[in-house]
């Protein structure tokens, strides 16, 4: 296969028409032309944004995808783990799109809601912030509950040195290492701790892969359901867990900020992988674990094995993975934050007049803006909030040793509102042909085609290319609606399931 740096990223452009023929001949890359860039921004690979971004969607999760196959069969439990990635990466997909919209190094949830929903933007990052801050919460819940067992796997002994089994030492300590890891600002320099992250996933899949080859669980396998489901209800209070186990959308736009090609190609190149491994990964373990155990598969496969060396370092790569996920959480979760905090209400008619949204990109070149540079946090600002964040979240940490109610509606409302509903509503709105901000678009990308087809696109074909363009444009906001009305019946239907198996037998 040839590199990436070899193929031709603009073969189709990202407003869907195809590129013109003279494109194949050596022509000008797409010229950038009015746009401003702002924040810290293309630095950043293509690897290290993929590592990053499947290092956000794989997390401790993966465990439990056996007992979700359990409970609907084989059959169709492999079909809503790929339907589940194919809508998330759908959203994300449209994220890319989005983000077209704003200067380069810009794009955020808060900077879409300015030029789309001004008013709500403080719900939408409220919800962001919140969810964020529950998810690396429970993280270092799970530190605190491992580490014990952990320490007594390496050496029985350990029992008898009491602030080794006790779950606050474990919270306090780890606490040291992600503190520094945390207050890192671009999410690009967090990709060596995401390696490591990865490398404990690989374990993990390795360790479940080995029992089922070797067999060793057979024993005390239980049946084993290939096209039956357990019950519709078993069904519906396991699909949260598959549609949750992709949302990583609170990190997307981090990812497309930094990315030093940016390129329609490259960033759908960078979900398609993300999405795909992940998928991957999760039917590997899913079928796996579940063949190894049958219908006496527990929520977390790992540990169900027997006590031995692998299946300790299996829990141990479980706490690395979860500590090195937690800056992950504390980065979005930040600059929700920061939006909240500074988001204002604001007339109907000054939307327009005052958004980050790319609206001096047809000024004439050379007049400076008046638009400050990216909004960028201040240092005494990051750091208050960041400080926020981890003090609040270790305060929690040590008090608590479950967030499972509270996790479960933060969920149900916060990871599909990030990963079905907003992207859908943004695209929707945003790529109205009503909208200005799309028909400015519009009218840069045309002139960047008249720089580029130098007359020899016209007549039929040029006609043609732009009612594919217009159909193209059409389907792909249609499904955006649908893909936001879709996660509205998902929240609805994860509320209703949480509130009848999670909250009430307890």
């Amino acid at each position: 296969m040839a590199p990436y740096s070899a193929i031709d990223v603009d073969a189709e452009r990202s407003d869907g028409r195809p590129a013109s023929a003279n494109s194949h001949r050596g022509s000008r890359p797409r010229s950038s032309r009015g746009r401003k860039e702002v924040g810290m921004i293309g630095q950043a690979s293509w690897m290290s944004s993929v590592i990053n971004l499947v290092n956000t969607i794989v997390g401790a999760g993966v465990l439990a995808m056996p007992l979700a196959l359990s409970r609907m069969g084989i059959l169709l439990g492999v079909i809503i783990i790929v339907w589940a990635g194919l809508t998330a990466g759908f959203g994300l997909y449209l994220q890319t799109r989005c983000a077209r919209y704003l200067d380069r190094g810009a794009a955020s949830f808060f900077a879409l809601s300015q030029i789309t929903y001004p008013n709500l933007a403080i719900i939408f990052d409220a919800a962001i912030a919140i969810k964020c801050f529950g998810v690396g919460v429970s993280y270092l819940i799970i530190i605190g509950d491992l580490m014990p067992g952990v320490v007594r796997g390496f050496s029985e002994d350990a029992g008898g040195v009491a602030f080794l089994v006790d779950r606050h030492f474990w919270v306090t300590g780890f606490m040291l290492i992600v503190i520094p890891l945390s207050f890192l600002r671009r999410l690009d320099s967090l990709k060596y701790t995401s390696v490591i992250a990865l490398i404990s996933i690989g374990y993990l899949v390795i360790l479940v892969f080995a029992h089922f080859i070797k067999g060793d669980t057979m024993q005390d396998r239980g049946v084993i359901r290939v096209v039956r489901w357990e019950s519709a209800v078993a069904t519906l209070s396991s699909f949260p867990v598959i549609v949750f186990a992709y949302t990583c959308h609170q990190n997307m736009f981090s990812v497309l900020n930094e990315i030093s090609n940016n390129s329609h190609f490259r960033t759908t190149a960078v979900v398609a992988f993300s999405i795909g491994l992940a998928g991957f990964i999760y039917i590997l373990v899913a079928i796996t674990g579940y063949l190894s155990f049958g219908n006496a598969v527990g929520g977390n496969v790992v540990a169900m094995y027997a006590p031995s060396i692998t299946s300790t370092v299996g829990k141990a790569a479980i706490v690395i993975l979860v500590m090195f996920s937690y800056p992950l959480q504390v980065h979005p979760c930040r600059a929700s934050v920061d939006a909240v905090l500074k988001w204002r209400p604001r007339r109907r008619n000054d939307s327009a007049n005052d958004s980050p949204s790319r609206s001096n990109s047809l000024l004439p070149a050379g007049k400076p803006t008046t638009k400050s540079k990216g909004d960028a946090m201040g240092e005494t600002r990051f750091a208050a909030i960041t400080t926020a964040i981890i003090v609040l979240s270790y305060i929690v940490a040590m008090t608590v040793s479950s967030l499972e109610k509270v996790l479960a509606y933060v969920g149900s409302t916060g990871s599909t509102s990030i990963s079905f509903i907003l992207p859908g509503l943004f695209y929707y709105k945003i790529s109205s042909p009503e909208s200005p901000h799309h028909q400015k678009l519009m009218k840069e990308d045309d002139g960047e085609d008249d720089e580029s087809d130098d007359g020899e696109d016209e007549g039929l074909l040029g006609g043609s290319r732009l009612k594919t363009g217009l159909w193209r444009r059409k389907l792909l906001r249609r499904l955006s609606l649908a893909l936001a009305i879709y996660g509205v019946v998902v929240m609805v239907t994860c509320l209703i399931t949480n509130t009848l198996f999670v909250v009430a037998p307890h």
